[in-house]
C-alpha cells in the first residue's frame, strides 16, 4: 500500500495581471470548457512566462507556480522555504483547495486542516465556540467527537475567557491561537500551516511548534509548514523544499535546504564598502563619530582559513571635535542571520583630526565553513562615561571561511554554528 500522503504532479498556477478572468465572457467559457470539461491545458496560457519578481512582466499573464513535482510521505514534516513571492502560499492554497491549479494534478490522502492567514475558516459573527463546532463539522467530525476535543482546544488557545464572544472582537493573535488549536486538535490527516504563526508571541510559537512535532511523530500525520524563521524550520521539519520564482530549486533534508537557501541568498564576497547608502546605516543616531568606509585586508576573502586572522580597516570621520574617547565593536553574522562572533575594544583615544583609520585584527575566531557578514558600531561603552552609540553600520563586508582545521596548527576549539555567539578577546587595535 502506498505511503504517499500528498503528491504534486507538474502543478502550475497562472494568474492574469490586472483583470479577473480572461476579459470576455466567451473566453471565460472557452477556458472552462477546455480545462474543466475536456481536461486539457488552458488555451490562454502564454509560453515561457515565469514569476520573476525582479523584472516587470512583458505579458498579461504570470506563473505563480510552474511544473511543481514532488511527493510527501505520510507522517513527514515538510518545510517550504523561499523569498516572498516564491510561491509558497500559493502552493498551500492549491493543496487546501482554495483555488485550483491551472495545470497538473494534486492528490492528497485524508482530511486537510489549513491555517493560512489570520481568521482562516472563521465566521466573524460567530463565537469562538461556534466556530470550533463549525470547523469540525466541515471536516466531517460528529458533535460527540468535537465535544471530546473542545476543552483541549480552548485550553491550548488561551481564549477561555472570550470563547463565547464573536471572533470579530478577537485580536489577530487570539484568532491565530484559536485557529491553530482548531486545526491541530481536530485530528486532520494533513496539517497545513503558513507564516501566520509569526503573529503569535514567542511562547505561543514554542507551543505551536511542539504541538506540530507531536502531531507528526505521535499521530503519524503529515505537516506542511511555511516560515521565514530558519531555526524553526530546522527544529520542526524533517525535509524541505526550496522554491524560487514559482519553481522547485532544491529538495532534501531540512538542514540541507536551510543551508542551501541561506548560502545562495547571502551577497557575494565584498572587500570594500563606502558607506553612503542608507540601507547600511541606522539613520536615527547622532553621528559624532561616523564610519564612512570599511575594508577587509585579507588576500583571499572568498576562501579564508579557519585559523587565519581576519584583518579589517575602518575609516572614521570626526563630526564632533569634542569627542575624546570611543570604543569600536563588531559583530560577525552567519548565513542564518545569527551572531557568531562579537568584539568590543577597550576605551581608545580619539585623534585630533578630521578623520582617521582604525585597523582591527581578529585571531582565534574559530569560524567554521560558511558565509559571513560584518556589522560595526562606534560609540562609548564605559562605566564612568556611560553607553552610547555614535554610528552603527550593517551588512557591509562579506567573506567566506573554508574549514582548514588541523590539531597542530589550530590549538583552539572550532565554534560550531549551533553554539551561538561568543566574544573574541584576541583582537588588536591600531589607529592610523
Amino acid at each position: 500500500m502506498s505511503n504517499i500522503a500528498i503528491s504534486f504532479e507538474h502543478v502550475g498556477k497562472m494568474y492574469q495581471l490586472g483583470t479577473v478572468g480572461t476579459g470576455t465572457l466567451s473566453n471565460d467559457i472557452k477556458r472552462w470548457w477546455y480545462t474543466s470539461v475536456l481536461n486539457r491545458e488552458d488555451p490562454f496560457l502564454k509560453v515561457g512566462q515565469t514569476n520573476d519578481r525582479a523584472s516587470k512582466s512583458k505579458s498579461d499573464f504570470v506563473y505563480a507556480l510552474r511544473d511543481i513535482t514532488f511527493d510527501v510521505e505520510q507522517g513527514d514534516v515538510i518545510g517550504l522555504i523561499g523569498k516572498n513571492g516564491a510561491g509558497k502560499s500559493t502552493l498551500l492554497k492549491l493543496l487546501s483547495r482554495i483555488t485550483a491549479p491551472t495545470t497538473g494534478t494534486i492528490r492528497a490522502k485524508g482530511r486537510i486542516a489549513s491555517l493560512l492567514e489570520v481568521g482562516t475558516g472563521f465566521v466573524s459573527e460567530l463565537t469562538g465556540r461556534e466556530n470550533i463546532y463549525m470547523n469540525g463539522s466541515i471536516m466531517g467530525m460528529t458533535k460527540s467527537e468535537i465535544d471530546r476535543k473542545l476543552d483541549e482546544i480552548i485550553d491550548f488557545s488561551g481564549c477561555e475567557m472570550y470563547i463565547d464572544t464573536p471572533v470579530k472582537r478577537y485580536s489577530s493573535g487570539m484568532q491565530v491561537r484559536l485557529g491553530f488549536a482548531v486545526a491541530a486538535f481536530l485530528e486532520p490527516e494533513i496539517l497545513v500551516v503558513d507564516e501566520v504563526l509569526a503573529v503569535g508571541d514567542a511562547e505561543f510559537q514554542r507551543k505551536a511548534i511542539g504541538k506540530m512535532q507531536d502531531v507528526a511523530s505521535n499521530g503519524g500525520r503529515t505537516v506542511l509548514f511555511v516560515s521565514h524563521n530558519m531555526e524553526s524550520v530546522r527544529k520542526l521539519c524533517k525535509h524541505g523544499v526550496v522554491l524560487k520564482n514559482g519553481m522547485v530549486e532544491m529538495m532534501g533534508t531540512a538542514d540541507e535546504c536551510v543551508d542551501f537557501y541561506m548560502d545562495t541568498n547571502i551577497s557575494s564576497c565584498v572587500r570594500h564598502v563606502v558607506i553612503s547608502d542608507a540601507k547600511h546605516r541606522d539613520s536615527l543616531l547622532i553621528k559624532d563619530l561616523e564610519i564612512v568606509e570599511a575594508s577587509l585586508l585579507n588576500d583571499d576573502i572568498e576562501n579564508m582559513a579557519t585559523d587565519e586572522p581576519i584583518e579589517v580597516e575602518l575609516k572614521i570621520k570626526v563630526n564632533n571635535p569634542k569627542i575624546r574617547k570611543f570604543t569600536v565593536g563588531s559583530h560577525i553574522k552567519n548565513s542564518a542571520d545569527s551572531t557568531v562572533v562579537t568584539t568590543v575594544s577597550p576605551l581608545l583615544d580619539c585623534p585630533d583630526k578630521e578623520s582617521f583609520d582604525i585597523r582591527m585584527t581578529l585571531t582565534n575566531h574559530g569560524l567554521v565553513n560558511g558565509n559571513y557578514v560584518f556589522y560595526f558600531n562606534i560609540g562609548i561603552k564605559d562605566v564612568t562615561l556611560g553607553i552610547r552609540d555614535y554610528d552603527i553600520v550593517k551588512n557591509v563586508l562579506y567573506f567566506h571561511v573554508n574549514y582548514k582545521y588541523t590539531a597542530t596548527k589550530t590549538p583552539y576549539v572550532i565554534w560550531p554554528k549551533g553554539w551561538g555567539s561568543h566574544c573574541v578577546d584576541s583582537v588588536s587595535y591600531q589607529l592610523i
